[in-house]
Parts: C-alpha cells; structure tokens; sequence
C-alpha cells in the first residue's frame, strides 16, 4: 500500500480536529468552488467524516459573474455527486443590486446562499477552505484599512452564521499544501481567474502585496501574520467580554434603579466615562447596532463621533448614525431618537 501523501495527511487531520466532537447528527456540509483549497477540503472531508459517523454534502455557488459559470458549478457538483456526498448542489445567486463592492457583494450573496443551503439540509456545520495563506492576507487588507483588533484577528476559525457554526479547518494551513493534496489524490483544481484580477484588492495582495513581504522577510511572514491575527482575536475577545458586561451596567445606569433595560434608554456618561478606550468604544458599537445601525455602514467614524460625546464634550450637536438613527447628550446620558418624522 503507498504510502499516505503528507499533503493530504495534514488537510485530514486538520478536518478531523475540526469535526472531532461536534454536536449534532446532521450532516457537515463543503462550500467548494473547485478550486484547490476547497478541493483539498472536501475531499478530506469525504474521508474523515463517515468515519466519525458522519455524513458529508456539498454545496457549489454560481455568482453568474464569468461566462460558463453555470458549467463549473454543475462539474463541481456532479464530481461531489460521484465521490459520495449527498446533497451535492450547485446553486445560483444574484449579485447585482447589493450594497458595496463587487467583492462585498459576492461574498454577501454566497454565504446567504451557503446558510440557506445549510438550514435546508439540518447542517450540523459549514466548512470553508480559506488557509493560512487567506488569513495573512486578511490581516494585511485589515492593515490597510486601518483596522482596529478585531479586524486584524482576521478571520475566526468558528463562527455562527445565521445559526449555523461556520468551521475553517484550514487556518493553520497553506496554500500550498492544498494544491499538493490536490495533485496527490489526481484531483484537477479550478483556477478562478477573479483571483489574479488586480481590480480586487484581494488579488493584489495575493499577487503582488504578499510575495514582496516573503522575499523581503522570509517565508515564515505569513504564519507570522496568521499567528498575529490569532493572538488580536483573543485580545479581542477578552474586550468583547468586558464590553458585554459594561453595556448593560451603563445602561441601567441611566434608566435609574429600577435597572429596566432598553436599547433606547440611554447610556450613563458618568459609566461610559470611568471605561477604558477600548472597551468603552466597543459598548459604544454594540449600543449602536441594537438601536438599528447596520453592522456594515456603521464605521469607526461614527463610534469616534459618539466617543467625542463622552470624552470631548463641548455641547456639539447629535451624531447621525447609518439608518437615520441620532444620538445626542442631554442631562448626563446619551440618548437616541429615530429618523425624523
């Protein structure tokens, strides 16, 4: 018997750790686009989990946005089909018409996509394959956007999404490993041609941003930006905490001692005062988001604008949030009122 691959040895086990453990008897479903990553993923995946007891589907995206889009997606779909996962579908979506980029707009509509498949099957959880090499780049997108800790943790390696836990057993994985999983199990990737299209910010960096850091650096940059984004995540996470259990303090703190809670309500500037930085501009977004904001429109401006009302107060004007949403100061609490009638 040849012996195992290391390639694919290190893919398996990556997916074995994830899937080890998880609840539920549904099964684990592979977002695949056929490319390498995924490809890796799933086959891996068709492996390890019947042999924790667990069935395996698969699901493809077709974004509608390349010509023949529609025939990759029935491919991928009819090799998962014959390799033994059950669901294997390819599944279309509508890109147009939705809020920010082209890259924004995809990536919304295919996890849309991926949820509903989810729900519809009873996933007991999604599988991605963004790799090591994902995550740097993550982190240096992160950079240049002048993100704070929470964007330059990058991407988690579990996640709810719409219910479902979102799993990525690949994050401790390169790129390159896939592709030599792939070409040891006879496996022909797809290369999308949007992944060296320099009008995506994400293909510049992969082409061009991230290969002068190596040459410039040494390999080992990118498992030193993969390592540096899960060291902002549990930081992240430790300030998360502390803002979960100050927002309602702060909250309480305004509605008097009854302690009543509503989003609405306000918040006490004297407790919002007495927080750290960090942690009060996170109970600062959180506030936010329950009052109505969108998570995506609202930015770091807008929370600078509200943190200006507790900390630079010199009787301004109300901070206008996305939605119509306006939150102003008045006898020492930050109250909100909704788009004017």
């Amino acid at each position: 018997m040849p012996a195992l691959a290391p390639a694919v040895a290190a893919v398996r086990l990556a997916v074995r750790r994830a899937l080890t453990g998880l609840p539920g008897a549904g099964p684990v479903l592979v977002a695949c686009s056929g490319g390498a990553d995924s490809l890796a993923l799933a086959a891996a995946a068709a492996f390890v989990a019947p042999r924790l007891g667990r069935p395996v589907g698969l699901v493809t995206v077709d974004h509608a946005l390349q010509a023949g889009s529609d025939r990759r997606a029935a491919d991928v779909a009819a090799w998962a089909a014959g390799a033994g996962f059950a669901p294997a579908e390819a599944v279309r979506v509508d890109v147009a018409g939705r809020p920010g980029g082209p890259e924004a707009a995809a990536r919304e509509a295919r996890y849309q996509a991926l949820a509903e498949a989810a729900r519809r099957h009873g996933a007991a959880a999604l599988l991605t394959g963004h790799t090591r090499d994902d995550q740097a780049e993550t982190v240096l997108l992160a950079l240049a956007r002048g993100a704070g800790p929470r964007g330059l943790a990058g991407m988690p390696p579990r996640r709810d999404l719409a219910g479902v836990p979102l799993l990525r057993p690949l994050l401790d994985t390169s790129r390159e490993q896939t592709r030599k999983a792939c070409a040891a199990l006879g496996l022909s990737p797809w290369e999308d041609p949007h992944n060296a299209d320099p009008s995506y910010a994400r293909a510049r960096v992969r082409a061009d941003a991230l290969p002068a850091l190596v040459r410039a650096l040494g390999p080992g940059v990118v498992d030193s930006l993969a390592r540096s984004a899960r060291l902002a995540a549990a930081d992240a996470a430790a300030l998360d905490e502390l803002a979960a259990a100050a927002l309602p303090a702060a909250s309480s703190a305004a509605d008097g001692p009854a302690g009543v809670r509503a989003p609405g309500g306000g918040l006490a500037v004297a407790a919002l005062a007495g927080l750290a930085p960090a942690v009060r501009t996170r109970v600062l977004h959180a506030w936010a988001r329950e009052l109505g904001a969108s998570p995506a429109a609202l930015s770091h401006r807008h929370v600078g604008a509200l943190d200006a009302l507790v900390t630079d107060w010199h009787g301004q004007g109300e901070v206008h949030l996305p939605g119509g949403l306006r939150v102003g100061r008045r006898a020492g609490r930050l109250t909100a009122a909704g788009p004017p009638g």
